[in-house]
């Protein structure tokens, strides 16, 4: 996707252009709400670079909105907190949506056990036991604040919601595999707690596929002025 932007706002502006997005997905990961800047001058409105970008972006990228940032802003760095959804469908999933969601095996969860596991996972915690490492690229802070971790179901399709200050690499699609297994009474709510306690990873968590994962929203604040352009797609 990054580099479909930059060609297209190069071809735009007539010079090589960079984005700085709000933080990076795993391959296979879906986004409805990634945010990205870039700095350039321009002296139309916001809709009119909507309306260049889609002349050249293939369909599958879509920009949402455009608007005008201070200096200071920057997409990575000033995030003040992100929202992650996961689905998950019992059984066999529609052809449509099977690259959307984690089709498990069709048998019932116990979706009051899979909450009272959640309630542990808010708060401010040290993650490392719902992390996995990535190289140079590990986030030095282990301790991030989960500030909302909902469950939902209906039907056969189970809905995952998580709000936090930040993620570690993978932590939302360990969450969203740990509580599986609470749902299928391989680990407890005790084991989801006495996991995070330990800050150490374990074979017991499993890593959900990344196909039903989805960056729903990325939270700025955004009170400090308004000059460059920045775009959430």
């Amino acid at each position: 996707m990054q580099n479909h932007i930059e060609a297209a706002l190069t071809q735009i502006f007539d010079r090589p252009l960079q984005i700085q997005g709000s933080g990076r997905t795993d391959a296979g990961v879906h986004a409805r709400g990634q945010c990205f800047h870039f700095d350039a001058d321009w002296g139309h409105s916001p809709e009119k670079m909507i309306r260049a970008l889609h002349s050249i972006l293939p369909t599958s990228i879509r920009i949402e909105s455009i608007r005008g940032v201070s200096d200071a802003f920057h997409a990575r760095f000033s995030v003040t907190g992100k929202r992650y959804q996961y689905r998950y469908y019992l059984g066999r999933a529609d052809p449509m949506e099977q690259r959307y969601v984690w089709a498990c095996r069709d048998l019932p969860v116990d979706m009051d056990q899979m909450r009272a596991a959640a309630a542990h996972l808010v708060g401010t915690h040290d993650f490392t036991a719902y992390s996995a490492s990535h190289g140079k690229d590990n986030d030095p802070n282990p301790s991030k604040t989960v500030t909302r971790l909902d469950l939902k179901q209906r039907g056969r399709h189970l809905r995952l919601e998580v709000e936090g200050s930040g993620f570690l690499y993978r932590m939302v699609r360990s969450f969203a595999g740990a509580l599986y297994s609470v749902g299928r009474g391989r680990l407890t709510p005790a084991d989801i707690l006495s996991i995070l306690e330990s800050k150490q990873r374990t074979h017991r968590v499993v890593t959900a596929p990344a196909r039903g994962l989805s960056l729903e929203k990325v939270f700025y604040d955004l009170s400090c002025g308004q000059s460059n352009l920045a775009a959430p797609d």
